[in-house]
């Protein structure tokens, strides 16, 4: 009978033991937590944009942005500022200004904008995303829906991710990011920046898990370029999005990439490529999503790039295309 009693302690024991480590590890996860959102929080502010100065009307676009210098640059996407003719940035301290947009890239979605320099400026601080792994825990800070900036939390669910756009890959988190997200950082335990929120991927226009943000270190290299410049230097061939196939090439199965979305402008539709074509060959080699990306990184203003198309008529073509400038499309 002791025996019995001497089992059913050392049970509870540990049953009890279990739960204190799992309430210490919780606790201490949620202080984490806590820490990194009191350090960063302060860099995320709210943009909206209007079509006229007196700001009459109702916004026709809201986000969030990222403080990125103490001299007043503000990282935030571009779609949140390109359709209307005022900027307004809503500071942590509730004050207001006026924003200038310094420039923007269309190919990464990146604006970037400059207010006043004040005191309470705090420029977010900055991890290097080349370290994150899939299954870290992540924080998105925004203004979702237009609420003010909120805070959700999730893991980093995949890294690289391409959405099809060959210019970019992107972290895939399922931290809840919603409408009004766009511009806004998402940020690792340490409270630093490792993306900025860009897109997310739902039937409904709602948070179904799958968010999008694009890395820190490409940020960094963007914004650098829009500071100096007012553009991002880089060639460019058109916008446009892929999917891997398989083709059936003269009963020899290929691997392909189909053209699944394409601008109506750009050195590539002026080439005659259309959805639903199907790149077989890139530069002479095989096609494939890593050749596509590496062959559009290495581009140079004016460089060819030599394609074979299979068009929705079944004819194969090749093409040479010269890369060019996007702004000279805009």
């Amino acid at each position: 009978m002791n025996y019995l009693k001497e089992i059913k302690f050392h049970y509870l024991l540990l049953i009890a033991l279990a739960l204190l480590v799992t309430w210490v590890y919780t606790n201490h996860d949620n202080n984490k937590f806590v820490k990194a959102t009191e350090k960063s929080i302060s860099s995320v502010v709210i943009v909206a944009s209007y079509n006229n100065s007196s700001y009459s009307l109702r916004p026709v676009s809201i986000g969030s942005g990222v403080i990125f210098s103490k001299d007043g640059y503000i990282v935030t996407n571009f779609h949140v500022v390109s359709q209307g003719k005022v900027v307004k940035v809503k500071l942590g301290d509730g004050k207001e200004q006026v924003a200038k947009i310094i420039g923007f890239d269309i190919n990464s979605d990146i604006a970037i904008l400059k207010v006043l320099p004040e005191d309470l400026l705090v420029p977010i601080r900055i991890a290097d995303s080349s370290n994150i792994k899939i299954g870290d825990k992540v924080l998105a800070i925004g203004n979702p829906y237009g609420i003010g900036i909120s805070v959700s939390s999730g893991i980093v669910s995949a890294t690289g991710r391409d959405y099809g756009n060959p210019y970019l890959e992107l972290i895939q988190t399922d931290a809840a990011i919603n409408p009004g997200n766009s511009g806004g950082a998402l940020i690792n335990e340490k409270g630093n920046l490792i993306g900025i929120n860009t897109k997310i991927f739902s039937k409904t226009g709602a948070y179904q898990g799958l968010g999008f943000a694009i890395p820190s270190n490409a940020i960094t290299e963007i914004t650098s370029e829009i500071i100096q410049y007012g553009k991002v230097r880089s060639a460019w061939i058109g916008n446009f999005r892929v999917s891997d196939v398989r083709v059936n090439l003269s009963n020899k199965f290929l691997n392909g990439l189909r053209v699944i979305e394409i601008d109506e402008f750009g050195p590539l539709y002026e080439s005659g490529v259309r959805a639903t074509d199907i790149i077989i060959e890139i530069n002479e080699a095989a096609s494939s999503w890593a050749n596509l990306t590496e062959s559009l990184k290495s581009l140079t203003f004016g460089e060819i790039i030599n394609l074979k198309i299979i068009s929705s008529n079944g004819e194969i073509k090749a093409i040479a295309i010269s890369s060019d400038d996007v702004e000279k499309f805009n």
